[in-house]
């Protein structure tokens, strides 16, 4: 199967209203497919936001709605949300009222153009404005008149007549062609304007989370407490296991953290470094003062206070989640048949390439996104012989580095090999700093920037040459992604996986976030903590 477009037109000759109609709509799904390039469509996914993908991979589709699988090559996962959360028409008196209005003023003006059936135009003018007024002030069958049976009596005879009629067949057809294009530019405009609100849902931080961050900071300044107490010991100390998490979040980031202590049996020697900025820094710093994680050492910075030397000069020091892409492919084998996939991948972004300065005395740390979960002891993966490897990182084989050659330099890569995640990676920062990578990214990206100009994969395609032969594949069965888009992962999957990864647009912490994983997110989570009851965060 390789990726095209197949567009056949049909010569046929009708002889008929209904056949010539059904051919302009089978015309208007042909011309309508976009034509996709010989690589993947690929969208930036803003830190903060959560956009979508496939049903599993690779689904055949066959049979399936045409607009459908193109609204989620165009839309990505509000198209996955919205399937799934699709609702059966119930008020059947409204839908069959809008049908017969619809064939109604299909209708009518050729009618009117017969001077010998005016009672039968009138009769329809009048069944049609009734019909408007009616649907004006009613959407659901329980709003509706208590004769509106004799109206949609009343239609269904007239148009019986007006079908009975010797009308003009052309006439008829353009009218039909008129109300469909009208009828697909207010469904295009309905879906946009969806869309849109989706995507402003999934990147706004919910009212709840706002209300906790604010009390939070509020009571770091009241407090009485010693907040700044002294963690020099233990978060120098290379001996022991270092996790290092980017984040604004700080629920999620205490779920991450919270799940990675519950399940080890040496909490003692767990250190966690949260960076974040300085607009959640003294929120976070009070959470994790005022709540222990069993032994484990929690260590809150603001990476906008940090003053590190040779700091590379893309960017003033500032906070970069995890960069998440959205790539999207078509791949057509019949007419018939083709099949839409789209995936997310997470990488590094700029903020990550300061971790050797940012700890200079240690000599590995693992970095965990702070949208992941974990289920096991997660501590084996200090014990890893990486083999001069500097990245462990589960690998990405959906998307071949081939398939993104569109936006990485020509002749710098071996188009089979696999892209690589960000989520759960062990980083052996004595061997970073042997190879230099911080530099050697800040050199891509002025590169790529001065031949193209910074644009939004110019981390994607760094991050990808950066790394080039220096990762080492974790199993698969280290992390299991895709839980912030795909609704259809099995049980065993989830049960099986050692860290559970929630990139997409649908986090756990949203409202729309996927019901069957959220439960696995919530039971870290102590919503009997009083700061958590007072905002009503309960996601």
């Amino acid at each position: 199967m390789h990726t095209q477009l197949c567009i056949i037109v049909l010569s046929i000759k009708f002889r008929t209203c209904m056949i010539s109609f059904i051919k302009f709509l089978f015309f208007k799904m042909l011309t309508g497919l976009p034509i996709p390039a010989d690589s993947p469509k690929l969208w930036q996914k803003r830190n903060n936001s959560g956009v979508a993908v496939t049903d599993d991979a690779g689904k055949d589709f066959r049979g399936a709605d045409e607009s459908e699988k193109l609204c989620e090559l165009k839309y990505g996962s509000y198209c996955l949300w919205r399937r799934e959360h699709k609702e059966k028409m119930k008020d059947a008196v409204v839908k069959r009222m809008k049908d017969l209005l619809y064939v109604a003023r299909a209708y009518y003006p050729s009618i009117a153009k017969l001077p010998a059936f005016d009672k039968l135009s009138h009769e329809l003018k009048q069944n049609i404005q009734d019909f408007e007024r009616v649907l004006s002030e009613a959407t659901t069958d329980k709003d509706l008149p208590p004769q509106i049976e004799k109206k949609l009596t009343k239609m269904e005879a007239a148009i019986a007549r007006a079908k009975s009629c010797p009308v003009d067949c052309n006439n008829v057809d353009k009218k039909l062609r008129q109300l469909v294009d009208l009828t697909e530019d207010e469904a295009n405009f309905h879906r946009k304007q969806s869309a849109f609100l989706y995507q402003l849902a999934v990147q706004t931080m919910p009212k709840s989370l706002h209300c906790l961050s604010m009390r939070l900071t509020v009571e770091y300044f009241r407090s009485s407490l010693d907040l700044e107490q002294s963690l020099s010991e233990k978060v120098l100390n290379p001996e022991l296991h270092h996790y290092v998490i980017f984040s604004r979040n700080l629920l999620a980031s205490s779920v991450v953290i919270n799940s990675t202590v519950q399940h080890t049996e040496e909490s003692g020697k767990q250190v966690f470094h949260v960076l974040t900025d300085r607009e959640n820094y003294f929120a976070m710093k009070f959470w994790f003062c005022i709540n222990k994680y069993r032994e484990a050492t929690v260590q809150v910075l603001n990476i906008e206070d940090l003053k590190l030397n040779n700091h590379y000069k893309l960017a003033p020091l500032h906070l970069s989640l995890p960069e998440e892409f959205r790539v999207s492919f078509l791949r057509v084998d019949k007419l018939s048949s083709y099949q839409i996939k789209t995936e997310y991948l997470s990488i590094f972004s700029h903020s990550h390439y300061l971790l050797p300065k940012i700890f200079p005395t240690l000599k590995k740390v693992v970095v965990l996104d702070d949208d992941v979960l974990a289920q096991r002891d997660i501590s084996d993966l200090w014990s890893l012989d990486m083999g001069g490897k500097v990245n462990g990182a589960v690998q990405f084989c959906t998307v071949k580095l081939g398939q993104l050659k569109k936006y990485l330099p020509r002749n710098s890569f071996s188009e089979n090999s696999c892209a690589w995640m960000s989520g759960v990676n062990i980083i052996d920062l004595t061997r970073w700093r042997e190879h230099n990578l911080t530099e050697t990214f800040q050199r891509l990206v002025q590169e790529m920037s001065t031949e193209e100009g910074l644009s939004e994969t110019t981390a994607l395609s760094a991050s990808m040459l950066t790394f080039r032969g220096l990762v080492y594949a974790l199993d698969d069965s280290w992390m299991l992604s895709s839980l912030g888009l795909n609704y259809g992962h099995n049980e065993d999957a989830l049960r099986t996986a050692a860290v559970l990864h929630f990139n997409g647009n649908m986090k756990p912490w949203l409202e729309l976030g996927i019901p069957k994983y959220k439960s696995s997110w919530r039971k870290f989570l102590n919503l009997q903590n009083q700061f958590l009851s007072d905002c009503n965060v309960n996601p």
